[in-house]
């Protein structure tokens, strides 16, 4: 059959415009990881939202609460775009869609959102680190917290010397199965929110133990501290040595070690080379030396976080054969398995335990007379790691036989097999010696180095629009208090800054007694003290918990009333419930008055009282600044201090020392904050 010279052509024009509709790109879309299923975003305003499509694409946003809008991206790819919402409510969908290609983001609810940041003590989840930090009401609190008003957007730990463009995370629900792995503190107060205003609230947290506020700070806004000013300029300098690391270790192997309902223990049962660093036949000649106990941070491994393998030779006496034995490591930080002569005999593999002793039993049908060889994999996931305890804590003995020990401290060969950076575990294949190829950095980045977790954790999400931020921060900078206070008043302004929020609320709570090292110190009082004097920067307060520490503890129990007093703040300030007594009693006013010391206290309406039985806590001192005890006498919303040691009387300290303990109350309930009336923080 013949075909037309027009039937030709058609067809050839048919396929190849077939061709060319078939071989265009679409135009990719793409949004940041906190725009996912779950979300929350502020209710009653013009929310940003942002991410990348090709350039010159138009970017369409529509939410099912009847509103709209678009933007074109740019040549850089980068688009950006206002989409207004309305009052508290949902579930919605959110649908982003170019002509080609569509998001949608699915139970969507309108609320308030509010940042959660700080160190350990705002990171502690629900279910507490047992078996040493626990939280008060736990079981209780996470069966009984099904509430799909409720949600957490948990930011994942990780670093940068220049700020990122996204973070890892998800937006989870409320429930029994989720919310043992939200912020205690941040749960208690996103719910009390919800209980009062009867809205959906959803929380962003970002927090990492152990460290300082001066890893939460922009570069630009740190470097206006003289303190700051060398390292800021440094890490500019780093920058593309760090780029050139990061893209030598994207090449290689990792894995997630996010938790999920999934997998709630992602480094359970781990296998990072164990079969071949646990051999005894696999040579150690080539390996380098450590010295035990010690932390990886004081050895030449330096700062890091991830996993290193030791091994040790030993020889095993006749007169042990056919026992059991127990090796002793001390205390490892964070977790490890032991191995004997590449059998599996113990293994702490759960976070949370890093000051417990190990202890493993070697069966006697493994003990053998002649050479034997140890093993043992420590991971550290965070701040100091490795076996750190006691040098007289490494041994190995015969069960019931201390004395017959083989002392195990000294020289250990190690190899570093994986490194954690946010929430990927990067491999070394200790066999063919991938770590020693990794290129040099002219400084090591952690958890502890100025702005790296603001560019990591911070950066990427402000633009993101919040209601405001809750802090809980302050112990890894106790011994620079007056440093704080300026280092306070630069976060804050700088986070103000970032998020365009120049009146964004502040609240943060004032660090709770611990010990220190020494009870009757007063290092901390320092920093509760620069903590208060911050109340002075406006729209921030304070949540005090000096009637709720543990002087044992640096982690107390009780996150359920330092979240309700963070929300009572937020309540009062932002969501109009004047009626609310939010705050302790704070000194407002001090006068000097025959032979006295008159305060008079704000937030005491009602007027204050001394709680019985708690030792007194008000001290006393003249312009020699030798304090003593002092007495006390109430009177409305004033009290009045004195001695008669003292005859003129210069400045009065309550609660200050490390071990302190909450005596002075407002007729609410709530406690006063330590606090000091000299001038000059002296720290």
């Amino acid at each position: 059959m013949k075909l037309t010279l027009s039937y030709k052509l058609f067809a050839l024009f048919f396929m190849a415009a077939f061709l060319f509709n078939g071989c265009k790109q679409k135009s990719k879309i793409e949004v940041p990881s906190i725009f996912s299923d779950n979300l929350v975003l502020q209710q009653n305003t013009d929310v940003t939202m942002w991410g990348k499509a090709t350039p010159g694409t138009t970017v369409n946003a529509k939410g099912d609460w009847g509103e709209t809008a678009s933007t074109e991206a740019g040549k850089d790819s980068l688009w950006q775009l206002n989409l207004p919402t309305s009052k508290a409510g949902g579930p919605y969908k959110l649908i982003l869609s170019t002509a080609d290609s569509t998001i949608q983001i699915n139970n969507v609810m309108l609320g308030e959102v509010w940042l959660a940041s700080g160190q350990s003590n705002m990171e502690m989840p629900l279910t507490g680190w047992p078996p040493n930090d626990t939280i008060l009401n736990s079981a209780a609190t996470i069966a009984e917290s099904e509430n799909p008003d409720i949600r957490m957007f948990t930011v994942s730990r990780n670093m940068a010397a220049e700020p990122m463009s996204d973070v890892s995370g998800f937006w989870a629900i409320a429930s029994p199965q989720t919310s043992g792995r939200f912020s205690a503190t941040a749960y208690h107060f996103a719910k009390k929110i919800n209980k009062e205003l009867d809205i959906p609230v959803g929380i962003i947290h970002s927090s990492w133990g152990g460290t300082p506020i001066e890893s939460w700070i922009s570069n630009k806004t740190l470097a206006s501290s003289k303190d700051f000013e060398d390292i800021t300029k440094n890490l500019k300098n780093l920058a593309p040595e760090i780029k050139a690391y990061d893209q030598w270790l994207g090449k290689l192997q990792h894995v997630s070690i996010l938790s999920s309902e999934e997998k709630p223990n992602p480094f359970e049962n781990l296998d990072l080379f164990d079969d071949y660093c646990s051999a005894p036949e696999t040579s150690t000649q080539d390996w380098p030396v450590m010295f035990l106990p010690t932390t990886f941070e004081q050895s030449d491994i330096g700062e890091f976080d991830g996993a290193a393998w030791f091994r040790k030779e030993i020889m095993i006496p006749e007169s042990w054969e056919d026992k059991d034995l127990i090796l002793s490591l001390g205390p490892i930080d964070d977790m490890d398995v032991a191995y004997f002569n590449g059998k599996k005999i113990g293994g702490t593999e759960v976070a949370g335990f890093w000051q417990k002793v190990r202890y493993y039993t070697v069966p006697a049908s493994e003990v053998k007379a002649g050479p034997a060889s140890l093993a043992v994999k420590v991971i550290d996931t965070q701040g100091g790691g490795g076996i750190y305890g006691d040098s007289e804590q490494l041994k190995i003995y015969p069960e019931g036989n201390k004395n017959q020990s083989i002392d195990l401290k000294g020289k250990w060969h190690y190899k570093v097999v994986a490194q954690i950076t946010g929430d990927q575990l990067y491999l070394f294949n200790p066999e063919t010696n991938v770590y020693d190829t990794r290129p040099e950095l002219s400084m090591a980045l952690n958890s502890h180095t100025p702005t790296v977790l603001y560019n990591a954790m911070i950066a990427p999400l402000t633009s993101f629009t919040i209601k405001g931020s809750i802090w809980y921060q302050g112990e890894t900078n106790v011994g620079r208090a007056s440093q704080y206070i300026e280092l306070m008043d630069l976060l804050i302004s700088d986070w103000r800054k970032q998020f365009n929020n120049p009146e964004m609320p502040f609240y943060f709570v004032q660090l709770a007694p611990w010990n220190y090292d020494n009870i009757e110190g007063r290092s901390s009082a320092w920093l509760r003290e620069a903590q208060r004097r911050s109340m002075e920067i406006t729209n921030a307060g304070m949540a005090v918990t000096l009637d709720i520490g543990n002087v044992d503890n640096i982690h107390p129990a009780n996150k359920e009333d330092v979240g309700k007093r963070l929300a009572l703040w937020a309540l009062a300030k932002n969501y109009e419930k004047k009626d609310l007594v939010y705050s302790g009693p704070f000194p407002q006013k001090t006068e000097q008055s025959n032979g006295k010391i008159v305060i008079s206290f704000s937030h005491a309406e009602n007027g204050l009282k001394l709680k019985s039985g708690v030792k007194n806590q008000f001290e006393i001192a003249g312009k020699d600044g030798n304090f003593v005890p002092a007495k006390v006498k109430i009177n409305g919303n004033t009290i009045e201090v004195y001695s008669p040691k003292v005859s003129q009387p210069a400045n009065v300290r309550y609660g200050f020392k490390n071990g302190a303990e909450a005596s002075l109350f407002n007729k609410s309930g709530l406690p006063a904050p330590s606090f000091s009336t000299e001038e000059e923080i002296n720290q």
